[in-house]
């Protein structure tokens, strides 16, 4: 697959005690803001709620989750519109935003982090193959970011890299500079 296309990026797997380590930042980062976070997952299978989750005193920074794997489940848990699913595919950046903003809607978390993606080994298209995921981050005070990239491998590391990708925006959104 050519990678060179505008929207998409490779990029590797990450190893299990790293993606540990990078969910303690994110929930000290969090913490340090009085922020929570929560999660909006498809292709993950609530694999990032589950590392949150895994790290002592999470419940002080993360609010909650949601699995929403059919097309049904996320208009009917978070509010995604049927049109956008039918224009854009359940893989698609607004798809993914729509996953925010009713993740925003439905708690109380500052922040929240959704993808949806094709981890394969089945389900991919020329225009989507296998390894595309989509991202998206929302901030309750506004401003939604969306990326879609291509991770390569079976369907174990597409997810461990959707995972990892999803957490290193969230530390990227809270570390990120105030602006003056």
């Amino acid at each position: 697959m050519d990678t060179s296309e505008p929207g998409l990026e490779a990029v590797g797997a990450f190893s299990g005690e790293a993606d540990r380590d990078l969910a303690q930042r994110v929930g000290e980062a969090l913490s340090q803001r009085g922020w929570t976070l929560a999660t909006a997952e498809s292709c993950t299978g609530g694999g990032m709620a589950a590392l949150v989750t895994e790290i002592p005193g999470s419940s002080r920074w993360f609010d909650r989750a949601w699995v929403t794997y059919s097309n049904h489940s996320k208009v009917t848990m978070l509010g995604v519109p049927e049109s956008l699913l039918e224009a854009f595919g359940a893989v698609s950046e607004p798809v993914v935003c729509a996953m925010v903003e009713g993740a925003l809607k439905l708690s109380r978390a500052d922040i929240v982090v959704a993808v949806s993606g094709v981890a394969g080994p089945g389900g991919g298209t020329v225009h989507k193959p296998v390894g595309t995921v989509c991202l998206a981050w929302g901030e309750r005070q506004g401003g939604i970011r969306t990326d879609t990239f291509w991770f390569p491998g079976d369907r174990q590391a597409i997810r461990a890299a959707a995972i990892t990708r999803g957490l290193q925006g969230v530390w990227e959104w809270v570390c990120r500079p105030a602006l003056a």
